[in-house]
């Protein structure tokens, strides 16, 4: 006769008394069950306590990479930052050697093979979407821009040094070359081809027109001589100042001249107020830089950033 084992279970102590009667193979079963059942606990739990470390280590590798992005972020704005100063700094160079008749010449020749490249500005803002290779990628862009732009401030380095070699000894052409804006305001028209307001047909335009309040100021661009100061049928009150070597300033359109011919004005003195006297639609100076009797572009005279 097969072995059979009794289970008692006694719900509590006033509770009856409940007895079973297993089989010995079915006592084995029942204790293998167990056993695979505490098994299978303790290897899910186990994994439970490796998944979690797991999670924790993955969530910080996730802010590790967040971290690192944001920080190739801004150091791709450093670096367009560097670029828009180092261009900020070539038109600079650039128009010191147009007024100074040294364009083209040492250092600014060779700068004209520059090149840099740069960030898309797309990718700054799509950013957190880009794979740990477009990374490494983004990194490899970004060193060689920097030497690029390392390259370029030598060359600007040297191109200084060139120009300030040339301005010792040059204080009168210095101070006599016009190189600050006649007054503040926002540009209506610029320098070349334009529609007429008056006729509505193409004609050139030999100056610029910075529109403004009445009576604004109107400031000498360089030291020279008022050479004409009276009234003409389309610049209305016109003062022109001969500031030597050749350069020439007009002012058309004033409510007022403040100075007469021949006196000798300062770079940065009022000599005029804005008006709308002649062939004008508005408060708004016209203003000109003529050279050797040929109106250029008076852009190419300002060195203040507008």
């Amino acid at each position: 006769m097969p072995k059979q084992y009794t289970i008692m279970v006694i719900p509590d102590i006033s509770g009856k008394l409940r007895r079973f009667s297993i089989s010995e193979k079915s006592a084995k079963i029942l204790l293998s069950l167990f056993i695979l059942i505490t098994i299978t606990s303790v290897f899910l739990f186990y994994r439970h306590i490796k998944l979690s470390k797991e999670v924790i280590e993955l969530e910080g590798l996730r802010k590790e990479t967040r971290e690192q992005r944001l920080q190739i972020q801004q150091f791709v704005q450093k670096v367009k930052d560097f670029e828009q100063q180092m261009a900020r700094l070539d038109r600079f160079d650039r128009k010191l050697r147009v007024i100074t008749s040294l364009e083209g010449s040492g250092a600014t020749a060779s700068a004209q093979k520059w090149g840099v490249g740069g960030i898309d500005d797309n990718e700054s803002t799509t950013y957190a979407s880009i794979t740990p290779t477009e990374d490494r990628n983004v990194i490899k862009d970004l060193n060689k821009d920097i030497d690029e732009l390392k390259n370029q401030a030598k060359f600007q380095e040297i191109s200084f040094q060139e120009l300030d070699e040339f301005f010792k000894g040059q204080e009168s052409l210095l101070s006599s070359t016009p190189s600050i804006w006649p007054t503040k305001g926002w540009v209506t028209s610029g320098f070349g081809y334009r529609v007429s307001p008056f006729t509505d047909r193409k004609e050139v335009h030999e100056g610029i027109d910075i529109a403004t309040r009445m009576n604004a100021p109107v400031i000498s661009p360089a030291d020279g001589i008022v050479v004409r100061s009276g009234k003409d049928m389309s610049y209305g009150n016109i003062l022109e100042i001969d500031h030597g070597y050749g350069v020439v300033t007009r002012f058309g359109h004033n409510a007022r001249i403040l100075v007469n011919m021949g006196d000798k004005v300062k770079r940065g003195q009022t000599v005029a107020h804005v008006g709308n006297t002649g062939r004008s639609t508005g408060p708004h100076l016209h203003y000109e830089v003529v050279l050797n009797g040929v109106p250029v572009n008076p852009f190419r005279y300002i060195l203040e950033e507008s």
